[in-house]
C-alpha cells in the first residue's frame, strides 16, 4: 500500500476513534463510528482479492446499517425526551434499537455471522485492527449507555455468543476463524457484566485485546494461516512458538495465566448478583472454547505433524524477534500476579 494512503488511513482509523470515545453527543458518536468504517475499507482490500473485496462489501453493508440504526436509535430517543447526549438515553425503543446496532457493530449472536468471513478475507494485521481497535468505539457506548439497557436481552445475548463462539471454532482449520469466533466468545464475556461492573468489562476487553495482540503479531511473524501451517511453524522460530502456547492458554482463561482475571473476576461479579446460575452457564460454556484453544496450542509446539503435509519445512528464516511481541507476549502470560494493582484501578 502506497505509504501516504497508508498514513491517511491510520490517521482517520485513529481520529474516528478517538471522537466516538470522547463525544457525549449521539450525532458526533456516529461520525466516529462512520469515519473507522471508511478507514479500514482500505485495509482490508489491500490484497484486491476476490475474498477480500467479499469481506469488504460484506463489512461495509453490515456496519452501515448497524450505524443507521444507532442514527434512528437516537433521533427516536431525541423525538421523545429531546435530549441528543448519549447518557440520557431513556426512551425503551431507542435501547431496544441500540442494542441491536451494538450487537451488529461488535459481531453478537445473532448478528455474528459477517465476523468470521470478514475476518477470514482480510490479512492478520488487518483482522488484528478488527478483532480489537474496531471494538473499543461500539464498547464505549455500550459503557456510556450501560444503566438504560435491558439486562435480559443482554444476557441472552452474551450467553448465545459464549455458547456458539465455542461451538463453531470446534471444527475450524483456518486459525483467522478460530480467533473470529474467539472474539465472539469473549465478547459474551465483556457484555453479560456490562450492566452490573462496566468498568470490569473495559478491564476484560483491555486484557482480551493484549493477549490477541500478542497472538497475531506472533502467527504474522510466523507466517501461519492454518493449523497445517502451524504444524510446521516450529521450525522458524522455535521459542516465539512456545510463548504462543502459553498466550493461546493465557486467552483461554487457564489459571495461573493473565486470562484467567477476568474470568475469575466476571463469575464473582455475578455470584455477588446473585446470578450463580448463569455464571455457571457461561463457565461451562468456555470449555468449549478451551478445547480448540488447547488444539491450537498442540499444534504450535508439535515436533512432526501427525500426517504428511504439503508446507516445506524452512529453517530459522527469521532470527531476530520483534521487542514489541516479547513484551506483549509477557504480558498476556505474567499479568496475573499483579491483580490486586490492576484491582484498584476499578
Amino acid at each position: 500500500m502506497n505509504p501516504h494512503a497508508k498514513l491517511i488511513t491510520s490517521l482517520s482509523l485513529l481520529l474516528g476513534t478517538t471522537i466516538t470515545i470522547s463525544s457525549n453527543h449521539w450525532v458526533m458518536a456516529w461520525t466516529g463510528l462512520e469515519i473507522n468504517t471508511l478507514a479500514i475499507i482500505p485495509l482490508i482490500s489491500k490484497s484486491h482479492h476476490p475474498r477480500a473485496i467479499e469481506a469488504v462489501i460484506k463489512y461495509f453493508l453490515v456496519q452501515a446499517a448497524a450505524s443507521t440504526l444507532i442514527l434512528f436509535s437516537s433521533m427516536i430517543n431525541a423525538w421523545y425526551t429531546g435530549q441528543w447526549d448519549i447518557t440520557q438515553l431513556t426512551h425503551p425503543t431507542s435501547c431496544l434499537l441500540l442494542t441491536a446496532a451494538i450487537g451488529m457493530k461488535l459481531g453478537l449472536v445473532p448478528f455474528h455471522f459477517w465476523f468470521p468471513e470478514v475476518l477470514q478475507g482480510s490479512s492478520l494485521t488487518t483482522a488484528l485492527l478488527l478483532s480489537t481497535m474496531m471494538k473499543f468505539p461500539p464498547i464505549t457506548i455500550l459503557f456510556m449507555t450501560s444503566h438504560s439497557l435491558n439486562p435480559t436481552l443482554l444476557t441472552s445475548m452474551a450467553i448465545a455468543s459464549a455458547a456458539l463462539g465455542g461451538w463453531m471454532g470446534l471444527n475450524q482449520t483456518q486459525i483467522r476463524k478460530i480467533l473470529a469466533f474467539s472474539s465472539i466468545s469473549h465478547l459474551g464475556w465483556m457484555v453479560i457484566i456490562i450492566i452490573y461492573s462496566p468498568k470490569l468489562t473495559l478491564l476484560t476487553f483491555y486484557l482480551y485485546s493484549l493477549m490477541t495482540t500478542a497472538v497475531f503479531l506472533t502467527l504474522n511473524t510466523i507466517k501461519a494461516m492454518k493449523l497445517s501451517t502451524m504444524m510446521t511453524s516450529w521450525t522458524k522460530t522455535p521459542m516465539l512458538n512456545a510463548t504462543l502456547m502459553l498466550t493461546l492458554l493465557s486467552l483461554a482463561g487457564l489459571p495461573p495465566l493473565t486470562g484467567f482475571l477476568p474470568k475469575w473476576l466476571i463469575i464473582q461479579e455475578l455470584t455477588k448478583q446473585e446470578m450463580t446460575t448463569t455464571a455457571t452457564i457461561i463457565a461451562m460454556l468456555s470449555l468449549l472454547g478451551l478445547f480448540f484453544y488447547l488444539r491450537l496450542a498442540y499444534y504450535s509446539t508439535i515436533t512432526l505433524p501427525p500426517n504428511s503435509t504439503n508446507h516445506m519445512k524452512q529453517w530459522h528464516i527469521n532470527k531476530s524477534t520483534s521487542t514489541f511481541i516479547a513484551i506483549v507476549t509477557s504480558l498476556s502470560i505474567l499479568l496475573l500476579p499483579l491483580s490486586p494493582m490492576i484491582l484498584s484501578t476499578i
